[in-house]
């Protein structure tokens, strides 16, 4: 066969590769009604990922502007957000732990083409949400000075942010119930109006933070109480327009007015499988409170830049997170088809995925972490351990790139206990006793609480490739 005539041959079927792909991206981002039980399971899995992906892009830019506007106002306001946000890991626990069981049911009952139980597990799932979220609204709203004590908060971060804080954790139910309408709607494969609804919130809180944060125009100026008042906004916004759509009856998850009363039994169902994922969330979240009353030992400016750096990492993570939100749908539904060879397939394609997206990421912030940090801050002192926090943390991207795709398939199973187990081991006692004996007794400092967060990432993602491969998640009932 000539040359002409090999490349003659090669060109449409190259030319229908890229309109395959293309094609896949517009039937992502205008919604598609397809089965994901069925086809390719590339396709499928592009399918989901691409608004799973670009929905944490929007959070991820969310995460790094908020930073990036605050950090104007001075170490202590950077401080603020991030003791704050460690107090936050209480609703964010509840809220994706109650998702992660929710999501899984969803999806499982999606795969059994079970509607009827779908839209029902939706109601119960928001209803547990609301009771709990408006208590912990009311209590953090009242002790919110008192929790910021208890991180270790100088007077002078108690002084700039008490009304964040309060602004922060009063506003609880709009956390909560985002995690668990955009759960609801990645569980049932409607990916596209999960990342609609997550862009709605975070573009009004993008455009209206720097206007409460400096007064620009006719709004006031509130300092770092403006960027919480923000963020609030722009939750409930999104809150509000995902609600409205399971009203449609083009929805996947339709809700009718018969849906609206309260199952105890279902109920209960969903707070057996969520209380494992809640603890799962908590003890990630908690390392990282522990990690930074560690840090806060260390003064104001290591913790200010402790904040950049992770700020930073989560912009390149939760898009990645989004690859693993794309392979518990895939496993949940598939599993509710009776594929579970077809679920583990799609793991293993997502992963490789993930892995290139992480490891190009990585190399970007270990060679370029002096010039990132910089966009962010202009304190020389608060830049060098951003830099070096950036550097560091980015080494252990490649392994837990596998870590997070894995974490999330074995919650898309219903198997919440497997990566709870592996995160109590990983984190609570070899991270934090690792942090503190780096930092504190050899001398290292905030250096040494960098260190320890890329190996005990690393830990967790060999310990969860080793329990994937046994299979035992493909047994498990939801």
């Amino acid at each position: 066969m000539s040359e002409s005539t090999e490349i003659a041959l090669a060109a449409p079927a190259a030319a229908a590769q890229g309109e395959s792909i293309w094609g896949a991206v517009r039937e992502a981002l205008r919604g598609s009604r397809r089965s994901y039980t069925e086809g390719p399971i590339g396709r499928a899995i592009l399918i989901l990922a691409i608004p799973m992906v670009l929905e944490m892009m929007m959070e991820s830019v969310f995460v790094v502007c908020d930073v990036f506007f605050v950090s104007k106002l001075g170490p202590d306001a950077v401080a603020t957000v991030g003791l704050t946000e460690s107090l936050l890991a209480i609703v964010y626990t509840i809220g994706m732990g109650l998702s992660i069981g929710v999501t899984a049911t969803v999806a499982r009952r999606t795969g059994e083409h079970d509607g009827e139980g779908a839209s029902r597990t939706a109601v119960q799932g928001i209803a547990l949400g609301l009771f709990v979220s408006l208590a912990l609204g009311v209590l953090g709203a009242i002790f919110a000075p008192t929790l910021l004590r208890l991180m270790g908060a100088s007077p002078d971060v108690l002084s700039t942010g008490s009304h964040f804080t309060r602004v922060m954790l009063g506003g609880s139910a709009s956390i909560l119930l985002l995690f668990l309408i955009n759960g609801i709607f990645r569980g049932a494969g409607d990916a596209q109006l999960s990342m609609r609804t997550l862009w709605l919130a975070n573009a009004i809180n993008i455009v209206l933070g720097p206007c409460l944060i400096f007064g620009l125009g006719p709004f006031p100026r509130l300092g770092v109480t403006g960027a919480a008042i923000a963020t609030t906004i722009g939750r409930t916004t999104g809150v509000l327009f995902g609600m409205s759509q399971f009203f449609r009856r083009s929805g996947r998850v339709h809700i009718h007015r018969r849906h609206l009363t309260v199952d105890p039994g279902l109920m209960a169902k969903l707070l057996r499988l969520s209380g494992s994922g809640m603890f799962q969330v908590l003890i990630g979240t908690a390392s990282w409170i522990g990690l930074v009353r560690i840090l806060a030992g260390f003064g104001s400016t290591a913790l200010a830049g402790y904040t950049i750096a992770i700020r930073i990492v989560l912009f390149a993570l939760l898009p990645s997170w989004g690859m693993g939100n794309a392979a518990a749908t895939m496993v949940g539904q598939a599993l509710g088809a009776g594929k579970p060879d077809r679920a583990e397939q799609a793991v293993w394609r997502a992963a490789f995925y993930n892995l290139c997206f992480l490891g190009v990421v990585g190399v970007i912030f270990v060679f370029g972490a002096r010039a990132i940090v910089h966009l962010f801050t202009s304190d020389p002192a608060v830049a060098e351990y951003a830099s070096t926090g950036l550097r560091v943390i980015a080494i252990g991207f490649v392994l837990y790139a596998y870590g997070m795709v894995l974490s999330q398939s074995f919650n898309g199973a219903g198997d919440t206990w497997t990566p709870t187990w592996l995160g109590f081991f990983s984190f609570w006692l070899f991270e934090i006793p690792l942090a503190y004996l780096l930092a504190v007794h050899l001398k290292l400092g905030p250096l040494g609480v960098f260190v320890a967060i890329p190996v005990a990432f690393s830990a967790y993602a060999i310990a969860a490739l080793v329990m994937f491969r046994r299979g035992k998640w493909k047994a498990k009932m939801v």
